[in-house]
């Protein structure tokens, strides 16, 4: 149970560090929001100014608007709100995903946001940082969630792409439009130096990632073909809003597929009615969980959304002291 010298307590507004006078991700305007990523789950509008981690800020005033006051700070870059010490480390989700690290009066938290531990070449990777309580996510906190390397999953991507090309037909791989998409993008620049199609709401997020230096697949915006073009061997990446919509009737002989971590479970693909499933998460597996609250050395771990009961238990139960955190985040979603 949460407790009132606790260092992040929640409050209807969100996540609060009353030493701090902050709200970490909060799900109501606050005064102060520090932003763990720019995912629209972890960075709601209307809180008078922002902190973030300073690689995400561009992605931040994308999702804020240009009117949001938004401040971004290096990594580790160490800065006193109130009575605490914070900083921001690296979390490898997305471009300027953070853990956020407290410190007051020598007691140390650490709220990790949405983390994984897999390569990336499209952000930081993650870094341990110790701390006295962790806050972890449990999106795929279940013992039957475990990721293949990615540079794998890419080559069966690429392979996908090449037999819908032997057989004249479009494939349409569905992604999350923020991080995702740029990730299956890097990935397969080293595997090809094809271009890919990419529907409207990816397209301006990767020129984000561009100026960031990030090297990415050539990309073409759909709306840009030539009206009437045979879209026949092309990939095609669109968010799971495009699937049903009338922006897909151009694709007539088409595949579709599906990239995340949801496909590791049998039936999942089939009930969504794509014809390939490909297994790529942006969010650490059940392995890269247990690893990580090891490694921060934690003697207490409070868990948000996903399997949040579920891992609390079992952290439990080998003697952790352990509890689920009731917040409005959502985990991998289409944000």
């Amino acid at each position: 149970m949460q407790s009132p010298s606790d260092l992040v307590v929640t409050t209807p507004t969100g996540l609060h560090c009353t030493a701090g006078g902050f709200h970490i991700d909060p799900w109501e305007p606050a005064d102060l929001a520090l932003i763990t990523h720019a995912h629209a789950d972890h960075a709601r509008p209307g809180s008078s100014s922002y902190l973030c981690a300073k690689p995400g800020v561009p992605l931040l005033r994308r999702r804020l608007g240009e009117n949001a006051s938004i401040r971004g700070v290096a990594y580790d870059e160490p800065l006193k709100l109130g009575e605490a010490r914070v900083s921001f480390h690296p979390a490898g989700h997305v471009l300027g995903s953070a853990q956020i690290r407290i410190e007051v009066r020598g007691q140390v938290w650490v709220v990790s946001g949405d983390y994984k531990r897999a390569p990336d070449p499209t952000c930081a990777p993650f870094e341990v940082v110790t701390c006295d309580v962790f806050v972890t996510e449990a999106t795929f906190g279940l013992p039957i969630y475990r990721w293949a390397e990615p540079s794998s999953v890419a080559a069966e991507i690429l392979a996908w792409w090449d037999a819908c090309r032997e057989r004249g037909r479009a494939a349409v791989l569905f992604c999350y439009a923020l991080g995702k998409a740029q990730r299956i993008l890097a990935e397969l620049a080293s595997l090809t130096d094809r271009r890919a199609l990419t529907h409207g709401a990816i397209e301006p997020i990767l020129e984000i990632y561009r100026a960031a230096g990030i090297r990415i697949l050539a990309t073409e915006p759909v709306l840009e073909a030539a009206r009437g073009r045979s879209f026949a061997g092309e990939l095609i990446l669109a968010p799971l809003s495009a699937s049903g919509s009338p922006w897909m009737r151009r694709f007539r002989e088409r595949d579709t597929a599906f990239a995340s971590g949801w496909m590791r479970v049998r039936g999942t693909r089939r009930r969504k009615g794509y014809d390939r499933g490909f297994v790529l998460s942006d969010h650490a597996d059940w392995p890269g969980l247990l690893r990580t609250i090891e490694e921060t050395g934690a003697r207490r771990v409070l868990v948000t959304h996903g399997h949040a009961e579920e891992l609390a238990r079992y952290l439990r139960e080998r003697g952790l002291a352990a509890e689920a955190l009731a917040t409005a985040y959502e985990g991998e979603a289409d944000v």
